[in-house]
């Protein structure tokens, strides 16, 4: 259940106690299926009974409110993509500006890691607090860390203002999505979700495209490109404040003492250490420097002591229990890998572009197809799984697209027609959207309602530990790639040591080679872009592995059984214990889980609000 019955239920409950739910057990039984965890072990521990949220709901949303209220939180993931997008197209021009490629890095993983900092206790301070206050925070931060970063003179205030950025679109984009959640069925999640990427895909588009104009054809350059963001922002602050109005889900504060500060502390520190590591061996220091020698063991032993504490944790951002269900470890193992390639696409390919010659924005333009596809991914995936009650062949396809269009990268060189590069972004964006859609909804289908926004933050860090993990390999491989390629062609070469720092550290470069120098230095690019496309494609190639591992249709109901029941959850039923008046709402959506012994079975969520201020009546 999504959370504990008061004590005079549990006690009549024992005193009465019922036999094993079946389809056609009456909705107000107890369920036994919500007596077992996903690991299949009971919930008999009373510390852990104590743990389950009471979760409280507003009365039935309408239609109209439920538009607005989610339109709302979906302008934020509008912001969150347009500035993805943003970023990836003039990620070149700032590092060059700033005299170093090698930040181009930073400005991603600063952002990603913040993120992977806030989202994962997103869900249970927004529980606590409430949605609205966690949405207007996040914009009012984001809107500061854009103004940071279009006015900053140096590479650390832009890598802050990443930072400060990272965690209010963290905590915008991870929102929103439980506010999907907790307002919409599970069969309509998928729709709901896919409408969400639409929103992230429009954003997506726009940015990639006024980015680059804005790099080329305004004095301010790209430092416009951030500022444009900040008023949207601001105004996004008193609108979510007035219009998200959905109560807190724990009325009892004496939850935030129990949130998991040190694993959050932990998954940041290991992050750091590792960015430090790897984007530091072997291009600024050699790998036998004290720099990496010390931070690369150092992340190991922190994720040692990360998966450690979070096995003991009395609420682990990541609980281990949950990661033993093999629909969930798998829907997170894929929703990193994809993430590690969607975030080397989306650097890696426009500095690819521009190598050859393509301004900021021809590079928006013709990156339109990677949002584009994951627009047409996310709304085929989504009507597909509503109509079919399946997600797994729709995980499948999506996976192999995603296979399809890194491969097509790998075949690319500096004379590969621009359809080929157009087509593997649709395929790319395409891809990504397919398989995190199912794998969303196939976690949110495997957990309990009271878990579900822990395990929404458990998807969230899986993408953000994802693309830091994968936009760090990328940077290492191709800047020693590159700088090994430039110096086996022109070492020899008279100021040659200079000339492959200028080279290495800025594209503008490219426009004053010494005589002789282009075609080594457009093919020494092209083999370092080759060995990071490599690198996707082996990632797309286990997620989809990963991908076949997850379920055919857990957490949907049947298309043509319990009409009955559907009409039951419309209705609000009312108990009255011995001494206690609770109102019980009946979640508009199933929840079926596929056991070693029996076939799937339905059991509705039951959501209870405490409530004294009604008098007793009969049940209806």
């Amino acid at each position: 259940m999504a959370g504990s019955l008061p004590d005079e239920e549990s006690q009549a409950s024992a005193r009465n106690p019922q036999p094993d739910a079946t389809e056609t057990t009456p909705l107000l039984n107890p369920s036994t299926s919500d007596q077992t965890l996903q690991d299949g072990s009971p919930a008999t521990d009373s510390h852990q009974a104590r743990n389950e949220e009471i979760t409280v709901v507003a009365e039935e949303v309408s239609n109209s409110k439920l538009i607005l209220i989610l339109c709302t939180a979906w302008l934020g993931i509008f912001l969150g993509a347009l500035d993805s997008t943003v970023i990836a197209t003039l990620s070149a021009p700032i590092s060059s500006e700033f005299h170093s490629l090698s930040l181009l890095s930073w400005l991603a993983t600063a952002y990603l890691i913040a993120t992977a900092a806030c989202q994962p206790i997103a869900g249970r301070l927004t529980d606590i607090f409430g949605r609205r206050l966690g949405l207007a925070l996040g914009n009012l931060l984001f809107a500061i860390g854009n103004l940071l970063c279009g006015l900053a003179t140096d590479p650390f205030t832009i890598i802050l203002g990443r930072v400060i950025a990272g965690i209010g679109g963290g905590g915008m984009i991870s929102i929103a999505t439980f506010l999907t959640s907790d307002l919409t069925p599970l069969r309509k999640r998928g729709i709901m979700q896919g409408v969400g990427n639409l929103w992230y895909g429009a954003g997506a588009m726009l940015g990639a495209v006024v980015g680059g104009l804005l790099n080329d054809h305004t004095e301010m350059g790209w430092r416009l490109a951030f500022l444009t963001q900040v008023p949207p922002a601001l105004l996004l602050v008193p609108a979510v404040w007035f219009m998200v109005d959905v109560p807190p889900k724990i009325s009892d504060k004496s939850y935030l003492a129990r949130i998991d500060f040190l694993g959050v502390f932990l998954t940041v520190s290991f992050l750091v250490s590792l960015l430090l590591g790897l984007s530091t061996g072997g291009t600024i220091v050699p790998w036998t420097h004290p720099l990496p020698m010390t931070t690369l063991p150092l992340s190991a032993v922190l994720f040692a002591a990360f998966l450690w504490w979070e096995s003991r944790a009395e609420q682990p951002i990541i609980p281990v229990r949950l990661l033993r269900d093999r629909t969930i470890l798998a829907a997170c193992l894929a929703s990193f890998l994809i993430s590690m390639v969607l975030l080397t696409a989306t650097f890696y390919i426009p500095l690819y572009l521009q190598v050859l010659g393509d301004s900021s924005s021809t590079v928006g333009l013709k990156f339109l197809p990677s949002p584009l596809g994951g627009w047409f991914g996310a709304l085929a995936t989504g009507f597909g799984m509503a109509w079919t009650g399946r997600y797994k062949v729709f995980g499948l396809l999506g996976g192999a697209t995603l296979t399809a269009g890194t491969a097509m990268f790998i075949l690319q060189g500096e004379s590969s027609p621009v359809y080929l590069t157009c087509l593997g972004l649709f395929f790319v964006g395409g891809g990504w959207s397919s398989v995190l859609a199912t794998a969303t909804v196939a976690c949110l289908a495997a957990a309990k309602h009271s878990q579900q926004a822990l395990v929404t933050s458990a998807m969230f860090l899986s993408r953000s530990v994802g693309g830091t993990v994968g936009i760090t390999l990328a940077s290492t491989i191709y800047q020693a790639t590159l700088r090994r390629r430039l110096s086996e062609r022109f070492g020899d070469e008279p100021h040659a040591p200079d000339e492959i720092r200028r080279i290495v550290n800025g594209l503008d470069e490219l426009k004053h080679l010494p005589a002789g120098w282009r075609d080594g230095v457009l093919a020494s690019f092209m083999e370092a872009f080759r060995n990071v496309w490599i690198l996707m494609a082996g990632c797309a190639g286990l997620a989809l592995i990963h991908r076949a591992d997850i379920g055919f249709e857990m957490g949907f109901e049947s298309m043509n059984e319990d009409k009955a029941q559907e009409m039951l959850l419309h209705r609000r039923i009312t108990r009255t214990p011995a001494n206690t008046t609770s109102r019980i709402s009946i979640f508009h959506s199933y929840k079926c889980t596929r056991s070693k012994s029996s076939s799937p079975s339905s059991s509705p969520f039951l959501i209870v609000h405490q409530s004294h201020s009604h008098p007793p009546r009969r049940p209806p």
